[in-house]
């Protein structure tokens, strides 16, 4: 009896040892790991960061890990729309490029040199329950792309010294012309507000259809907007007796924030995140007029290289995620991101200051190989004068 209660008590010992040296985790079904693919600048990989935690304390996070690979613009690393064409192209398969974020404008880039089926997985919207909320739809790719936030570039200025806001784009070039070496666009090769600048000068003497057409025939139609550019010239910033075209949209910003320009072309949620942060003054505003400056919505993909492309249920838990409420707030608080589901439950300062920026009437572009021919020929035409 001795030996076997002697016997028992040290089987118990051994198995309290193990379940010491066991996490209870261990015997829970293992979490998928999902792989988001983003980039942009810091602001940017900060949000990420509290999206990353938001979602793994969420009950999607109860059944799958979410991890960011960011890389920073700027950095001189091998962007990630390079990184996963460069992948497709050496016909790698199952990568760890699950999910990627993607301007709608991209897409094109994308697809350029396959078949968007080839690069991307068709999605099952009815496995996204959250996507009925969404109030805006991408002008290209709608089979594959699921946006998220919105964004637009909007005429920002400060109200203590401009009395009368431009309404319309005719009142903006009359402003410029009125107002010599107080308005500030940057390069188009540099950003994207001066490249909704020089787009919308040119595009609208077009159809609208245009913003979203790759035909080269478009090009024979850009001579009056580039002669509109030619005439602003001589009326946009100058140093050292020369018009100045800032580089990259915080070179104009920074000459607002100097009070050396009155108005410039932004980022609505760049000007939006400063004024938070103290950098711009309160008395900055944004506006849009009409016709619009362009905008754009980001969006979410599964490149069919990615281990989601098999089994995407991973894929739709983040993506419905990403449409809910309390993610939606995130991108709100933290970047002024434009929501794209109905944010009248949303309390948030963000929020005023977008009230009038109706997302369901940004104007997209999609201009293809079109956009850098045409950033080109500003390049030889406009940045070369003086």
């Amino acid at each position: 009896m001795k030996k076997f209660l002697k016997k028992v008590t040290c089987a118990a010992l051994t198995l309290g040892t193990l379940a010491g040296l066991i996490s209870p985790t261990a015997f829970a079904q293992d979490k998928q790991t999902i792989t988001l693919w983003t980039g942009g600048s810091d602001n940017i990989r900060l949000v990420y960061e509290e999206l990353e935690k938001a979602f793994d304390s969420s009950e999607y996070g109860k059944k799958y890990d979410l991890e960011i690979q960011f890389v920073l613009s700027g950095s001189g690393a091998q962007s990630v729309r390079d990184r996963i064409v460069a992948a497709a192209a050496a016909g790698e398969k199952e990568t760890d490029f699950d999910i990627v974020e993607m301007g709608a404008d991209e897409f094109v880039s994308y697809t350029a040199d396959n078949s968007a089926e080839d690069m991307f997985l068709p999605l099952d919207f009815s496995k996204i329950p959250n996507s009925e909320n969404v109030e805006a739809q991408v002008a290209e790719g709608s089979e594959y792309l699921i946006p998220f936030r919105g964004t637009t570039v909007v005429l920002a200025y400060d109200e203590e010294r401009v009395d009368k806001v431009p309404t319309t784009s005719e009142e903006l070039y009359q402003w410029i012309k009125d107002h010599p070496g107080r308005f500030a666009y940057n390069t188009p090769g540099s950003g994207g507000a001066g490249s909704s600048f020089v787009t919308t000068a040119i595009y609208n003497n077009l159809d609208e259809e245009a913003l979203v057409s790759d035909d080269p025939a478009n090009m024979e139609k850009w001579d009056q907007g580039f002669d509109l550019l030619k005439d602003l010239h001589g009326s946009l910033y100058q140093s050292g007796g020369k018009t100045v075209y800032p580089n990259k949209n915080q070179g104009t910003i920074d000459l607002l924030i100097d009070q050396q320009v009155d108005m410039i072309p932004a980022w609505a949620d760049q000007i939006i995140s400063q004024i938070n942060q103290g950098i711009l003054p309160e008395t900055t505003k944004i506006t849009q007029i009409d016709p619009a400056f362009t905008g754009g919505l980001v969006t979410f993909a599964i490149p069919t290289i990615g281990r989601q492309a098999e089994n995407p249920e991973g894929a739709y838990a983040f993506f419905d995620f990403m449409l809910s409420e309390q993610a939606q707030q995130i991108l709100l608080d933290n970047m002024a991101a434009i929501p794209l589901i109905d944010s009248s439950n949303m309390d948030s300062a963000n929020a005023e200051l977008l009230k009038d920026l109706d997302v369901t009437n940004f104007r997209r572009t999609s201009l293809g190989e079109l956009g850098g021919q045409l950033t080109e020929r500003w390049d030889k035409e406009i940045g070369t004068l003086n």
